[in-house]
């Protein structure tokens, strides 16, 4: 029997992470041999020497590491080389090669909000990056609001208006998305109150990259009855296509969609 593949997610937090109990679901009912964990991670840049001295065979990234994923990375593959943020890590042959599965993670989880025509992301780092870049992709309008100017120039290049606190405009929004840490392990939201309620008040959907909990930023939107999503479905959409990376097209995307979907009634 060929030695059991061992995979990881790395992060700072992680404790919470819910990807341990869907791969091993997906590995367990498919008989895949494979083990998954969790590896919590204070310094990005030890990521590359972490998960060689661990022997993995791939992992996932979350915050706050997906940039130095990209840095980590000897060869970077698909929309993960052109917004420079991984999440998905693959030992090929001592190679370690990146992928970005959260974008496609996300417009899997929003395929039932209608028209969405303009977007705005709260937050500027990779999961933001990935969503921006990709909704540009599907032909949307996206604007970035962030505390400070001081991560916006990357949006700035690539042709987003952005905004901070002090300077965003009450404008409509389709569809509000948070992808700060705000709220997974407090109270905070990911904007000021007035300027969040304001913005709110002018949007039909809203979404967290958060899953698991009904953060400060969903209370908001219940309490305003509008449509949200927490990031289950994001969580479980790149996790399909992670799985399929860790396991090289062994199954289909639908078996292993059907196999993972269960673990979340667990």
């Amino acid at each position: 029997m060929p030695d059991k593949k061992l995979f990881a997610i790395f992060g700072n937090p992680v404790k919470h992470s819910r990807s341990p109990l869907m791969h091993n679901h997906v590995f367990k009912k498919l008989d895949f041999n494979a083990c998954y964990t969790r590896i919590h991670l204070e310094e990005g840049s030890r990521l590359r020497e972490t998960f060689f001295a661990q022997k993995l065979q791939g992992a996932n990234v979350t915050v706050p590491h997906k940039e130095a994923a990209y840095k980590a990375c000897d060869e970077v593959r698909g929309f993960a080389k052109e917004i420079g943020v991984v999440n998905t890590l693959i030992n090929e042959n001592g190679r370690l090669i990146g992928y970005n599965t959260d974008a496609d993670g996300f417009l899997f989880a929003i395929e039932t909000f209608a028209d969405i025509r303009k977007v705005l992301i709260i937050g500027a780092g990779g999961t933001a990056k990935a969503l921006s870049m990709r909704l540009k992709a599907e032909g949307l309008e996206v604007d970035v609001l962030n505390r400070s100017e001081g991560n916006l120039a990357y949006f700035k290049d690539c042709g987003f208006e952005t905004y901070t606190w002090d300077s965003c405009p009450i404008k409509t929004y389709d569809l509000i998305v948070n992808t700060t840490s705000a709220g997974l392990s407090d109270d905070a939201l990911p904007a000021p109150l007035e300027l969040l309620e304001a913005l709110l008040k002018h949007s039909s959907y809203a979404a967290d990259a958060i899953y698991g909990k009904l953060t400060p930023f969903l209370q908001r939107c219940k309490k305003m009855n509008i449509t949200y999503k927490d990031g289950a479905d994001m969580l479980l959409g790149q996790g399909v296509l992670a799985n399929d990376y860790f396991t090289n097209k062994a199954f289909t995307l639908h078996e292993i969609q059907d196999v993972m979907k269960e673990s979340f009634s667990f």
